[in-house]
């Protein structure tokens, strides 16, 4: 697919206005202190079978109480404190098996990589966590339609919220520095990265790649492919529903978070990418409050963006604030 959406230089000064809710802040606070309860609810080592790295399998409280499972990672014989990191993953992913996911351990960062809630049925090696906001399902088609004519029934409320207490069950886990915990993730998960950076105001670093949920109204008018097309195919049956779907969307849209947002930011773009439209995720990162960002972008790419080199870029430049 070649180029489709703005040149990069209007990408670099695209800075749309993106209408959010009056109650925005409201809604979301609200959303938090009701999700207050224990974090960490169980934890318990897993043979790995990998001699360098420590694992174990963790359950927290996130939305409603309800049990979340995450993957805890770490190097062997080092107790910490450790720089710490959450890992978000992508749409229809399930937290896996504990060995999929080892560049942040093996470099030497605790990582705590949280299961999504209903997902794990698209691609990977599953999932664990039901989502019982939707009567308890796992997998199958995808979530970005499910409640979406509320904001308070929307599907993505319920995710935000365990991701953000995802982050906050990190700094109570053995051998991390509440200090510097840093978020990351790709696509679904650089969303609900640019998410956490809104709502946790003292992260110490933020890393989005290709992230979903940015600029909704225009990802879906721009790219058929799913989870945007999901919310179009879903329009194109309920014809009356656009007005309550958009004000849903609008409660979760990553532009919103990236206003608030502090932490140093790490950002990359396929400027080829038909799943998030590139100037959806330039229209967060233009956005994005804190002074200390910065934008990788790879012009001959999709949604893969950078792939493994960009992952190099991530490491080298996390190492030279977190270690």
């Amino acid at each position: 697919m070649a180029s489709f959406d703005l040149p990069l230089d209007q990408l670099e000064r695209y800075v749309p206005d993106v209408p959010e809710p009056a109650d925005f802040d409201t809604f979301w606070k609200s959303t938090l202190v009701a999700a207050a309860g224990p974090l960490v609810l169980d934890i318990r080592p897993v043979v790995n079978d990998l001699a360098l790295l420590d694992c174990w399998d963790v359950t927290f409280g996130g939305f409603g109480g309800q049990p979340v499972r995450a993957w805890y990672t770490r190097p062997a014989g080092r107790p910490g404190p450790l720089p710490a990191i959450v890992e978000f993953a992508g749409y229809g992913r399930g937290r896996g098996l504990p060995h999929e996911r080892l560049t942040w351990p093996a470099a030497g960062y605790a990582h705590l990589l949280m299961d999504n809630r209903g997902q794990g049925d698209l691609y990977g090696c599953g999932g664990d966590t039901p989502d019982p906001g939707s009567g308890g399902t796992m997998g199958g088609p995808g979530v970005a339609t499910r409640g979406i004519l509320s904001p308070h029934d929307y599907y993505y409320r319920r995710l935000i919220t365990d991701a953000f207490r995802a982050a906050m069950t990190l700094r109570e886990l053995p051998g991390t520095d509440p200090a510097r915990i840093a978020v990351l993730g790709n696509s679904q998960g650089g969303g609900l990265a640019l998410a956490v950076a809104g709502l946790i105001p003292d992260l110490a670093a933020v890393l989005v790649s290709a992230p979903f949920l940015c600029h909704i109204p225009r990802a879906v008018s721009l790219t058929d492919l799913a989870p945007y097309g999901e919310v179009a195919t879903y329009l194109s049956v309920h014809r009356d529903a656009g007005p309550a779907v958009w004000n849903t969307l609008s409660y979760v849209d990553g532009v919103h978070f990236a206003r608030r947002a502090t932490a140093p930011a790490h950002f990359g773009i396929g400027l080829r990418d038909t799943v998030c439209p590139p100037s959806t995720g330039f229209a967060a990162f233009n956005h994005y409050a804190a002074a200390d960002k910065t934008m990788h972008t790879y012009p001959f790419n999709g949604h893969e963006h950078g792939d493994a080199v960009h992952t190099r870029t991530q490491l080298r430049w996390l190492n030279r604030r977190l270690t």
